[in-house]
């Protein structure tokens, strides 16, 4: 007798509901489909956010070479620098609220877009002051990348594995800062500091192809507020002239009316950007963020970390080959110990913070920034000390890379989602104003004893052909920057070791009606 098929709507309840609950585990935000697509976006970021920090740090050792194939005073070669990162800082608190108003996915791939087109300009640019200008363009890339990244991998992790996967995002970003001068030293001697810039077009182009594949496209409420351009225009003024003071105090003078006019430009930009974002509908930055006290204890922390650890590098990679006469990749290795540090650190830290306080980790952090900072002040301009400045560089890298991952991991948790754009934007570019004002104070510092012409020769490499006292000139610089540095750091472990530093559990007030 011919058995009698059952119709599919009456088949096997159990079987239908056990194959409904797979369906949905896999879609639902912490199930199966959507942590592999998270994972899948960290590497996509990955591969973007490793070649800003790359092209923000490895110019730190082709910078010698560079300044002599262009001809390049000192003031262009310390700009070649510092354009990248003030076009990067200044432009990170607008495009963060750019990025909550329009969407974080469209203004973060016109950002690979703009980065890639101007690392091509940099790698072909024929004199220093067209490399300046394609620095700076490149820097808005980067600032479109940096201000949505963290965002993003926000949006796509689950909350049980965040803290892994910013972790692992705050790690690539450390070591493609530290290692970066790594890269820049073997690029420069075997290929010529061009390629710094050529060899990251076809990354940069796998980014932007994969980014429009994986990143999904999130459904926003349309918004009325609107962009607030007289807090940023206020803000781009006051930090650029706050790096004109700084940049220049050292071969000016500090007295010198151009300084001090700089300097007092700079206060009356920033007491009126602080005031329009108090009155303003829309502000660039919502005050409301900042009622949090242990929000104002990250944000303050992680620019100390960065201004306090950044030129350390910088500094050390100078006075390597201008002082001990090394080649660029003598040099890259010689630092070597900073990457690995800060690799093997902030690795350990993202497994750590699951165990150990974010306030606790925090601390020891900036305590090693600081101890490093002192072992260098003492050991740097004499190639006898180096074992004390392999010391220094990895106590510098290991204290970066623990501060970084349970720092951002908590003050990322501490915002709702409709603000974690602008909230990271803070952070980023507080971080970033950090990386820009430590490389203008070391390098004012460090060159503050030497003629226009002695800067020339520190920067190119070329300070040894100088008398004795010229070396020691810059010598003293090198150890006074560095001293400055290690307070700057210890500053830091008593703000977030001390500071008001609650649960994850708050969120900022709703902002207020207009």
């Amino acid at each position: 007798m011919r058995r009698r098929s059952t119709p599919g709507h009456l088949r096997c309840p159990r079987a239908r509901s056990h194959r409904k609950a797979h369906r949905i585990t896999s879609s639902t935000p912490g199930g199966a489909d959507a942590q592999r697509r998270a994972w899948k976006i960290l590497f996509t970021s990955s591969l973007s956010v490793i070649l800003v920090f790359i092209n923000s740090s490895a110019l730190l050792i082709a910078l010698p070479q560079l300044s002599r194939d262009l001809g390049a005073t000192g003031a262009q070669s310390s700009w070649v620098l510092l354009a990248y990162m003030l076009s990067t800082t200044t432009l990170i608190l607008i495009f963060g609220r750019i990025a909550d108003i329009v969407g974080r996915r469209r203004l973060y791939i016109l950002g690979i877009a703009v980065f890639l087109v101007a690392s091509l300009a940099c790698g072909l640019a024929p004199t220093a002051g067209l490399l300046i200008v394609a620095r700076l363009v490149q820097g808005v890339g980067a600032a479109a990348i940096i201000t949505n990244t963290t965002a993003l991998l926000t949006d796509a992790f689950p909350e049980r594995t965040l803290s892994l996967g910013l972790g692992l995002n705050a790690t690539v970003a450390a070591v493609g800062q530290v290692v970066g001068p790594l890269v820049g030293g073997v690029v420069t001697e075997t290929l010529g500091w061009r390629w710094i810039f050529l060899a990251g077009i076809p990354i940069s182009l796998a980014g932007l192809l994969w980014s429009l594949r994986l990143i999904p496209r999130r459904e926003r409420p349309r918004s009325r507020e609107r962009l607030d351009v007289l807090g940023g225009v206020l803000s781009i003024g006051a930090i650029g002239a706050m790096v004109a003071a700084v940049s220049f105090g050292g071969s000016l003078g500090w007295g010198s009316p151009a300084v001090i006019g700089a300097g007092a430009g700079a206060i009356v930009l920033s007491v009126l950007f602080v005031w329009s974002q108090r009155v303003v509908a829309h502000p660039l930055v919502d005050p409301d963020i900042f009622r949090d006290r242990a929000t104002i204890t990250l944000y303050t922390s992680a620019a100390l970390c960065a201004l306090s650890s950044y030129a350390l590098v910088l500094l050390a990679s100078l006075s390597f080959q201008a002082v001990e006469g090394m080649s660029a990749l003598e040099a890259a290795v010689a630092i070597l110990p900073a990457p690995l540090g800060t690799t093997i650190a902030a690795s350990a830290a993202g497994l750590l913070a699951r165990r150990i306080r974010a306030r606790t980790l925090s601390t020891i952090g900036m305590a090693l920034i600081g101890c490093g900072a002192i072992l260098l002040a003492f050991s740097l301009g004499s190639a006898e000390a180096y074992p004390a400045s392999a010391a220094g560089l990895s106590a510098m890298g290991a204290g970066t890379g623990i501060f970084m991952t349970p720092s951002t991991a908590a003050l990322m948790s501490r915002v709702p989602e409709r603000r974690r754009g602008i909230a990271n934007a803070i952070r980023s570019a507080l971080q970033n104003a950090g990386y820009l004002f430590s490389t203008a104070i070391g390098l004012a510092i460090a060159t503050s004893g030497l003629t226009i012409a002695q800067q020339a020769a520190a920067y190119d490499g070329s300070l040894l052909a100088l008398s004795a006292a010229d070396v020691q000139a810059f010598v003293d610089g090198v150890r006074a920057a560095s001293l400055t540095f290690a307070g700057l750091a210890f500053a830091g472990a008593a703000v977030i070791g001390l500071g008001p530093l609650g649960g994850p559990t708050l969120t900022v007030p709703e902002p207020r009606s207009t």
